[in-house]
């Protein structure tokens, strides 16, 4: 009779094994922090802006005025303000034929890219689709060193409300911005 008491104890020792292995049920206050997104927005507390509003035909570009006194005038975007941007009767960008090459429809927010192709020599990049476009020669410095061929920048194309035929070309990661001409597909 020992041996089957002992017997029948180890057998629901051994049944009972992967009852007690399980993880209690976590509490609320104990989960993971969320994840981010893969690729989320850095910049712009983490979300992609809105399009620019039109301004005024001679006001001034708006510096991000920061603590200490310090000032940001590079032309980027932060908690939603677009800031930099050139005065809208700046005369670099008048064009005799605005949308020459036609308009590109793909706008904002909801439509973000990763860059297919780019010549750095001409200054051009090409986004899925064949779509390509050339930066302003005087935005050129602003942009040299982004990661055009990483892979790993997103960016959002969004009409200038203020130079008609451009457009702005915003880095999503940066939060910095710059003019671009649409050159067709």
């Amino acid at each position: 009779m020992k041996n089957q008491v002992a017997c029948f104890t180890a057998l629901a020792f051994v049944a009972a094994i992967p009852a007690f292995a399980q993880r209690p049920a976590e509490r609320p206050a104990e989960r993971a922090p969320q994840q981010r997104e893969p690729n989320a927005p850095r910049a712009n507390q983490g979300r992609v802006p809105s399009p620019p509003e039109h301004r005024a035909p001679r006001a001034a570009p708006e510096p991000e005025r920061r603590d200490g006194g310090r000032i940001n005038s590079i032309p980027h975007v932060n908690h939603d303000t677009w800031y930099g941007h050139d005065r809208p009767d700046d005369k670099r960008f008048h064009m005799d034929h605005p949308f020459e090459h036609g308009r590109f429809e793909r706008l904002g927010p909801a439509n973000r890219y990763r860059i297919e192709r780019f010549d750095r020599d001409n200054r051009r990049f090409w986004l899925p689709g064949g779509f390509y476009f050339q930066i302003a020669p005087w935005d050129w410095d602003l942009a040299a060193d982004w990661c055009w061929d990483c892979g790993d920048d997103d960016y959002v194309v969004y009409d200038d409300p203020d130079h008609e035929g451009w457009y702005l070309l915003y880095n999503v990661h940066t939060g910095h911005y710059i003019h671009v001409q649409y050159m067709g597909s």
